[in-house]
């Protein structure tokens, strides 16, 4: 607790890797240029000690992973459908804050319901920039020596040419959408021979193949307001195009949603959605490519233990020398 009252989250890194002080950095770098309700704030930081540390805003409710998936007192009622659009929502704000209303555009590179949390009033924030980027206005991708990221939220795309992009972020948000409607987990392993369960692949073909109403969680089926689930299931479809020019932009999909959410009944969603007409019969495979990764299952987090994190090569010498950004937006 500070001296002024306010409860924080503190995070430490392990002072013998490497790896994870230069996450510490990064995260360091990105956070004190931002300024948005929907993304977890940094009070402070001290990183000339033996053991790095990062002081957060205490988040009290925990991730949208361990809502939806894990053993949570209430996870049945407080997972409702009016819960998911919220976070559906204001992970948007949150990624479409750091992609268009900032001095130099930033990459959040790991985006995934783990990293997700929620306030006291069931806010949704955005946590965890240890892998983010800030990207020069004159760049339309970050090129990684090492492709990185969290198995079943993966851009195939970024996996095949290591070029990250602003639409890399939305496919992940596309498979956070995913979760939310199903209520399943994005990536789950199976025993050999099998391949490992992928909800975005699932899903894709669940889309064509099953009515909408039983693809969604059953927790939501009596309560869900059926245009918004299938206005989210939409987008959700667009950003898990395995073409990246094909996916929406946030700003596209927060109008949508913000133009749904105020406007209920039959609403159809028209804005985005036009583009549908366009989609590849080969879409199921944009999530097929093989995924590799170095998983370090013991974890840390930035206010609530969550899914295991992943090890990742930073290059803690992209920085940028951006001012202070724009005062949050509300909405």
């Amino acid at each position: 607790m500070l001296p002024d009252g306010r409860i924080v989250a503190v995070k430490k890194a392990k002072a013998v890797d490497k790896d994870q002080v230069a996450e510490f950095i990064n995260e360091v770098v990105v956070l004190t240029q931002i300024n948005h309700r929907n993304i977890v704030s940094i009070f402070g930081f001290c990183l000339e000690t033996e053991v790095p540390v990062l002081v957060y805003e205490y988040i009290p409710n925990g991730n949208v992973f361990e809502l939806l998936h894990g053993d949570v007192e209430g996870g049945h009622t407080a997972a409702n459908w009016e819960l998911r659009w919220d976070i559906a929502k204001d992970t948007a704000h949150a990624l479409g804050y750091l992609h268009s209303s900032v001095t130099c555009p930033i990459y959040h590179k790991d985006v995934k319901t783990a990293n997700i949390m929620l306030d006291h009033k069931h806010r949704a924030k955005l946590a965890d920039f240890g892998t983010s980027r800030v990207i020069s206005v004159d760049d339309t991708h970050l090129t990684t020596p090492v492709v990185s990221g969290t198995p079943g939220y993966l851009d195939p795309e970024y996996h095949q040419s290591s070029q990250y992009t602003d639409r890399s972020d939305v496919y992940s948000y596309g498979v956070v959408l995913a979760e939310l409607l199903t209520g399943e987990e994005p990536y789950i392993l199976q025993p050999p021979p099998q391949h490992p369960k992928k909800l975005a692949i699932n899903f894709l073909r669940d889309m064509k193949e099953k009515p909408l109403l039983d693809i969604i969680d059953p927790r939501i089926r009596d309560d869900c307001a059926l245009d918004q689930v299938k206005v989210m299931a939409k987008i959700a479809r667009l950003c898990l195009n395995r073409k990246g020019e094909k996916r929406p932009t946030m700003s596209s999909i927060i109008m949508e949603l913000e133009r749904i959410g105020s406007s209920h009944g039959d609403s159809q969603a028209h804005h985005i959605l036009e583009t549908d007409d366009d989609e590849d019969d080969d879409e199921e495979q944009a999530v097929q490519v093989r995924e590799s990764f170095n998983i370090d299952v013991a974890s840390t987090s930035a206010t609530q233990p969550v899914q295991g994190r992943e090890s990742f090569n930073i290059d803690v010498a992209s920085t940028s020398a951006t001012q202070p950004m724009f005062p949050r937006q509300t909405y």
